[in-house]
């Protein structure tokens, strides 16, 4: 597959001497330790300008990084739910407005959590609750204001919620209908449409796409998005004949280098998950994940197979946060939220290079994509550190720095 991408910088506008400090960068992570390696893919005018791979793809195997690596993408997987959300909705399935009650009546009569300090311990502890003002909509769910996040409320004794009782960034163990009956008894960390705080509204929403359309989250995907998209690696999983392309997720030190993980972040994605989460669930490649950001970037459609109409598009790359705050660190400042992506302000607010417009996101274990409508041009940064967030931004404004035409 890798043979059909072929680099042409000078027809994409880009500069190859400038995105030559692109290696330079990563590789200085990489000889420092803080980085066993990773790939960055860049198209402009339809044009591949930049395509490389830096590293080793499994250091303690001497494997290097492969083109067609596999990553855990963790909440990249969001906006695939919101694409298949949006989906339902040119169908007509819901409004935007809609309480998401109407499907899920777990979440009918919803109360908020009352806080507190602990005089004896300064700590934030629950003090009661109250009814929700009003409900939470579909939209809160795509923007991030259902009043979720990923630690939940506080208790009596001042530990979080979520991880009291088994609700974690990436949910397993349970289904998806299981999971949000554990999620409607909890109350919400504030009321919603208030703030944006990012968390588990996206594994909601599809919950949402399931019982709507009566298939699994992964049916849907498959069946509506990865084949028309022939996005033929994407899964909620791995299959035993790919294994060898999973790179392994790697974890920061104390020192500033990085350490293979155990356990679930680096074995659970090798088998079929009992909950297919819609807000952190996926396994891709660049390749595919360029499939699925190419789509976006024209309007809704790819090699004569449609999936948006370019004005649904033009909604959820749209602002819809308005004027609410933000009270996680997450959304940068200068950016406002469409449905399911983070939206520049552009250099005025921002003190960034993107442009106004420019929409993206990027997962837990350092992956990343953005869309920029006004360049005509998309990107995809894949590493596999967890929590290793500041690599994507550099990839993005060494990418922009290259433009040259």
């Amino acid at each position: 597959m890798s043979a059909t991408l072929s680099r042409n910088p000078e027809a994409a506008g880009l500069s190859p001497q400038r995105l030559s400090r692109i290696r330079t960068k990563m590789e200085k992570h990489i000889d420092a330790g803080r980085m066993a390696g990773g790939l960055g893919l860049i198209m402009r005018r339809g044009q591949v300008g930049y395509f490389e791979t830096w590293g080793m793809g499994d250091t303690e195997a001497g494997a290097p990084m492969r083109e067609d690596a596999i990553f855990r993408i963790f909440s990249m997987t969001k906006a695939v739910t919101g694409v298949a959300a949006m989906m339902l909705f040119e169908e007509g399935a819901f409004a935007l407005a809609d309480p998401i009650s109407n499907f899920m009546p777990e979440f009918r009569d919803m109360r908020v959590a009352v806080e507190s300090p602990d005089p004896a311990t300064s700590k934030m502890v629950l003090t009661g609750t109250v009814p929700a003002a009003r409900p939470i909509s579909v939209l809160d769910l795509m923007r991030h204001t259902a009043g979720f996040n990923y630690t939940g409320p506080h208790d009596e004794k001042g530990d979080l919620v979520y991880p009291q009782r088994g609700i974690q960034p990436v949910p397993g163990g349970f289904t998806s209908a299981e999971f949000v009956k554990r999620l409607a008894g909890i109350p919400l960390v504030r009321e919603p449409g208030t703030a944006w705080d990012y968390g588990l509204g996206t594994d909601v929403l599809g919950r949402l796409v399931e019982v709507i359309s009566g298939q699994t989250l992964s049916e849907f995907f498959a069946q509506r998005i990865f084949q028309p998209l022939r996005m033929l690696d994407t899964a909620f999983h791995v299959h035993e004949e790919k294994w060898d392309r999973l790179v392994p997720i790697y974890s920061p030190t104390p020192a500033g280098t990085i350490q293979r993980m155990t356990g679930p972040f680096q074995d659970g994605f090798r088998h079929p998950p009992e909950m297919c989460a819609g807000g952190a669930g996926l396994t891709s490649t660049a390749f595919d994940y360029l499939r699925f950001v190419r789509m976006l970037l024209k309007g809704g459609e790819l090699d004569g197979e449609r999936l948006l109409s370019p004005l649904t598009v033009e909604l959820m790359r749209s602002d819809v946060l308005g004027d609410l705050p933000a009270v996680s660190p997450l959304l940068a400042a200068g950016h406002g939220f469409g449905l399911t992506f983070a939206i520049s302000k552009g250099p005025s607010r921002t003190a960034t290079l993107p442009p106004a417009g420019q929409y993206r996101w990027g997962g837990a274990a350092g992956t990343a994509f953005w869309i920029d409508p006004s360049q005509d041009m998309a990107g995809i940064f894949m590493i596999q550190t967890l929590l290793d967030l500041a690599k994507r931004g550099e990839f993005m404004q060494l990418a922009y720095q290259s433009i040259i035409d």
